[in-house]
């Protein structure tokens, strides 16, 4: 294998994760796939759903408890966990808006982002190579 395909080819091993934590008390079980619920819905870009959240969660947690359960401890924070689209996702409050708006001149996730030159690229040739039909 050349060194450019080596490195284009990260070695990915796949994740062992002891997701029953047998060895833990029920309570501190609950809490520990709690944590790794968040995580996974914090680290996401798009909502998280319940396929996904299983996979880090024993067979025996109750995937419908869990979201309630971290919206409970979310209640003061300025951001809350919200059914969308099929799945979880963390959301700010809209009661934060006008702050959002003043700090950044838009709401969270408004606004048009500027495509990079290589997008922009891509975008030209792809028009430009379409072909004209009626």
């Amino acid at each position: 294998m050349s060194e450019a395909s080596a490195r284009r080819k990260p070695n990915v091993q796949p994740v062992l994760l002891d997701t029953e934590l047998d060895h833990l008390p029920s309570e501190l079980r609950w809490r520990e796939w709690m944590g790794r619920v968040e995580a996974v819905i914090f680290a996401a870009s798009e909502p998280v759903t319940r396929s996904v959240l299983a996979r880090v969660v024993g067979k025996n947690c109750n995937l419908e408890l869990i979201p309630d359960d971290i919206r409970a401890e979310l209640a003061g924070r300025p951001y809350e966990l919200v059914a969308v689209a099929g799945g979880w996702q963390h959301r700010t409050k809209k009661i934060f808006g006008d702050a959002i708006r003043a700090a950044f001149g838009t709401a969270a996730g408004e606004g048009a982002k500027e495509l990079s030159q290589t997008e922009a690229l891509v975008l030209m040739c792809i028009a430009y190579f379409q072909p004209i039909t009626r």
